[in-house]
This record gives structure tokens, C-alpha cells and sequence, in this order.
């Protein structure tokens, strides 16, 4: 059983869940969140998201995933560090699991980016052209982001960042990237996007 550590906490990932990689570490280091803010941790996987965003001193947290082990895993490391109680985790797709009416002041989002022509490993693969889950999340975010709030997300340069930045601005959001990081083929790119003046 792999074991990942991240700032102060040792994170154990179960099988069949996504280890936290360089694309996890890179969106955490990027993520700020405010203290008491609330946010929505979607794909939380071994939990890491949510977890840096209680060590921040957020205060409502609700951590997503589709896979129920991911879920009894993320679970489990909140509560190994103390934030059992300050966590919520639901079993759902995207925004499926939420309520109309819920909002949020921080949104945060490590999607499946791997190209691939079938969807074989739910974590990774991110379809043809890679953006087919990223494309739904940013079609749906903004329904339940908070006016003032902040989305946070991943992705890779060969998914095409411009049109990342196009489907944003059409729905009246800038978008900056707070960082990049070089791997062998391509680069890691981490977004932030909020209601434009």
C-alpha cells in the first residue's frame, strides 16, 4: 500500500485509487483558499485536495468522487490527520451530487487529461482529444461557484489551453494560469477562473 507525503501528512492510497502525482502536488501548491471559506473538492481521489484546503482552515468541505473506494479512502487519511469531521464526502459525477442551491467559495478540480481513444481507466483518461470531462466541468462550475469565488483546475498543454480560455470567456470568466510545471512531453498548466468586472 503506497504512501504519499504532503506538507505535514502522510497520505496512504489504497489500490484502484489515483496516487497523488506531480499534477496533484502542483494544483494543491496553487490552491489559496480563505479561512472558513467553503469549497468543493471534486475527483477527490486519496483525498489531497480537500485535505490541503483543511489545513488551510476552510470551513464547509465537501469532497466528490465517483469511485466509492476513492471515497473510503479520502475518508480515511481526513480522518488519520483530524479532519474527519470537517470533511463531507458524496459519491457522485461532477455536480451530480450536489444541490441546485449549494455554492461555493473555492471550487477545485484535477481532471482525467490523458488522451486516449477509450475510456478505460476513469481517473486518467480524458477521451480523444483529453477535455472530455474537463469540457462538462466547465460547462457546469459556474452554477455553483459563489459571485466572489475562485475555481481551481488542471490541465495538460496538449488539451489545448486556448480553448479552455474561450469556453471561459464566453461565459464571462477570465482566467489566469498561476503555474506551469514541464514534463517529458508536455506541460502541466494550473488554472484559476472567476466572474469578469
Amino acid at each position: 500500500m503506497p504512501t504519499v507525503f504532503f506538507k505535514e501528512a502522510k497520505l496512504v492510497v489504497l489500490s484502484n485509487v489515483y496516487c497523488p502525482s506531480e499534477d496533484s502536488f502542483l494544483l494543491a501548491e496553487n490552491v489559496k483558499v480563505k479561512i472558513n471559506a467553503s469549497m468543493l473538492d471534486i475527483g477527490t481521489g486519496s483525498g489531497i485536495q480537500g485535505i490541503n484546503a483543511a489545513m488551510q482552515g476552510a470551513g464547509k468541505i465537501i469532497s466528490t468522487d465517483i469511485n466509492e473506494r476513492a471515497l473510503q479512502n479520502a475518508k480515511k487519511n481526513a480522518k488519520a490527520i483530524g479532519f474527519g469531521k470537517k470533511i463531507e464526502f458524496r459519491k457522485g459525477s461532477l455536480f451530480d451530487c450536489l444541490k441546485k442551491e449549494e455554492t461555493f467559495d473555492a471550487i477545485v478540480f484535477n481532471p482525467p487529461y490523458v488522451i486516449s481513444d477509450e475510456k478505460k481507466y476513469a481517473d486518467i483518461d480524458g477521451g480523444v482529444k483529453g477535455r472530455e470531462v474537463l469540457d462538462k466541468f466547465l460547462k457546469g462550475f459556474a452554477t455553483h461557484l459563489k459571485k466572489e469565488g475562485k475555481c481551481f483546475f488542471l490541465q495538460s498543454s496538449l488539451n489545448g489551453q486556448l480553448e479552455t480560455v474561450e469556453i471561459l470567456k464566453k461565459q464571462g470568466f477570465e482566467a489566469e494560469i498561476l503555474s506551469r510545471k514541464r514534463l517529458f512531453f508536455e506541460e502541466l498548466l494550473v488554472f484559476r477562473t472567476f466572474k469578469a468586472l
